[in-house]
């Protein structure tokens, strides 16, 4: 991978949502909403304070960790056939256990 976020970034790739609803009824692409869940694939070093000093990012977020994310929070990154999201730390809701 080519990308590393930058300060209080997380590199996250969506995990797919349910493809079929409770009815049975198959969704289309089109219908479908994005993914607010996703798996941390790198994470920044964390943003520079007033003082300058490096405010690190929480431990608890690291690669391979799934997480849950505000909805309108992401920025959409494209590497070859694969989606990612760039989100910053704020927009993490919990962490998927």
């Amino acid at each position: 991978m080519a990308l590393k976020p930058l300060q209080d970034n997380l590199l996250v790739k969506p995990l797919e949502g349910e493809e079929m609803t409770a009815g049975g009824i198959l969704l289309p692409d089109t219908a479908k909403e994005k993914p607010q869940k996703g798996e941390i694939i790198a994470v920044g070093p964390g943003k520079t304070g007033e003082d300058g000093k490096r405010i690190p990012m929480d431990p608890a977020l690291k690669p391979g960790v799934k997480v849950l994310f505000k909805k309108y929070s992401t920025t959409e990154i494209k590497e070859g056939k694969d989606e990612f999201y760039i989100i910053d730390e704020d927009g993490i809701l919990a962490i998927v256990e």
